[in-house]
């Protein structure tokens, strides 16, 4: 119980050199490609996965939207994986930091937006300014809509880092209070890791569901722009 609370979240080292780009491409290494001609359980169940992703994604953009689909269905499929390698036991997670999800969610909304301005020029700059506003409130509404437009990345980028974090330190304080129990009461410590073991499952849940909110969201503005 002595552990700093948020030890789970520092960087891992070794030899004194940051390891987090190797847990990163982890996941990545679980998700192969079948050279035989008749697959096994695993990639079909990753083949259909991907392609229940892909038409669920892709029902409201346009052909050119369509065109990041793959973009899309690799960034579901990364944070889903490496918020799922955070729930195992000495395990690091990428998403717990915010330098990782801003580093995700800057260039997805910059590009998106960037495409909005180049093939959609008066539709973009529609939106700073509605229709019918009236002429007092002209240069506020733009301000207004202007900040808004630049804090999409960070609400994307926060909201991932705040429910993942927020799992992880529930699930450290219930175990550790779990721990410290069974010398006390048993029955009381039997009740408590019931808890964690509900939470855990619902910890489960919540790093597939925040995958898929956050390539959602990135989708979502790419439709507004294309």
């Amino acid at each position: 119980m002595n552990e700093n609370l948020f030890a789970s979240f520092i960087t891992p080292t070794m030899m004194g050199l940051p390891i987090v780009v190797l847990i990163i491409m982890l996941p990545s290494m679980l998700m192969t490609s079948s050279k035989r001609l008749i697959s096994n359980r695993f990639h079909s169940f990753q083949q259909w996965l991907i392609k229940l992703i892909m038409k669920q994604m892709m029902l409201i953009h346009s052909p050119k939207g369509r065109t990041w689909s793959l973009m899309l269905v690799s960034l579901i499929m990364f944070i889903g994986s490496t918020n799922l390698l955070g729930l195992l036991p000495h395990t690091f997670t990428p998403t717990t930091q915010l330098s990782t999800n801003l580093g995700m969610a800057i260039p997805l909304w910059a590009g998106a937006v960037i495409l909005g301005f180049r093939h959609k020029l008066k539709s973009s700059l529609a939106h700073f300014l509605p229709q019918g506003t009236p002429i007092s409130l002209i240069p506020m509404l733009i301000i207004i809509e202007t900040i808004s437009l630049f804090i999409q990345p960070m609400a994307l980028a926060v909201r991932l880092t705040a429910n993942i974090t927020a799992g992880h330190l529930l699930i450290h304080l219930i175990g550790g209070a779990t721990l410290v129990l069974t010398s006390i009461s048993t029955p009381t410590a039997t009740i408590t890791f019931i808890i964690l073991a509900l939470l855990t499952i619902l910890e489960f849940a919540v790093a597939l569901i925040q995958a898929y909110v956050f390539t959602l969201l990135v989708s979502l503005y790419l439709h507004d722009n294309t």
